[in-house]
């Protein structure tokens, strides 16, 4: 069973993190910010991954330490879940239109971090979140996963669908590059034998 569980426990937040690769994409989210939950169950739920996430954070003071923070429990849950990544198909891209906006996103589990970031909303905030937290969430994730992650608007303007259009994205190319790819044999797809 590829699944994990973290907990991590800061002065700023505590967080509670199951996540199953091979699941439903059954959720239950919890973050303390209404507009981050409804992004981690629409990532659970196109990603397939069953996904169950508690924090209390320091939400009065903003919502960057728990969105910080569960980017990097959600690494950390990725990686410890891959285990040594054999088999898996490692690779996975997706375009997806939401509503004007269109994203692309596209996926390497290399076991080397990197986030390309091309998403320009014009607005500043949905409601009472800030969008420059998608950037440190995907920061924190790519690290901590170890993978390399591309994501780009080609086109729109209405910033909630920029955002959903992006997390519904990267979780489609996800999905594919974690499916075990059975022509694989078990290998890892890499000449160098590690991922």
């Amino acid at each position: 069973m590829r699944s994990a569980e973290i907990v991590r426990k800061t002065k700023e937040t505590d967080i509670k993190l199951y996540l199953d690769l091979d699941g439903t994409g059954a959720s239950e989210i919890n973050s303390g910010c209404g507009f981050f939950d409804h992004m981690l169950t629409l990532f659970a739920k196109h990603g397939r991954f069953d996904l169950n996430v508690t924090c209390v954070g320091d939400v009065e003071v903003d919502y960057h330490h728990t969105v910080e923070d569960i980017g990097i429990a959600l690494g950390q849950a990725f990686k410890k879940a891959l285990g040594n990544k054999a088999g898996i198909t490692r690779y996975g891209d997706t375009t997806l239109p939401m509503d004007e906006a269109l994203i692309l996103s596209a996926v390497d589990i290399s076991g080397r971090s990197f986030l390309a970031y091309g998403l320009n909303p014009r607005a500043k905030r949905v409601g009472n979140f800030d969008v420059e937290l998608v950037e440190e969430f995907l920061i924190a994730f790519t690290v901590n996963a170890g993978i390399n992650l591309h994501v780009s608007q080609l086109a729109g303007k209405n910033v909630h669908h920029i955002i959903e259009g992006a997390f519904k994205s990267i979780a489609r190319s996800l999905r594919k590059a974690v499916k075990v790819d059975s022509d694989l044999g078990g290998e890892i797809p890499s000449t160098k034998g590690v991922l």
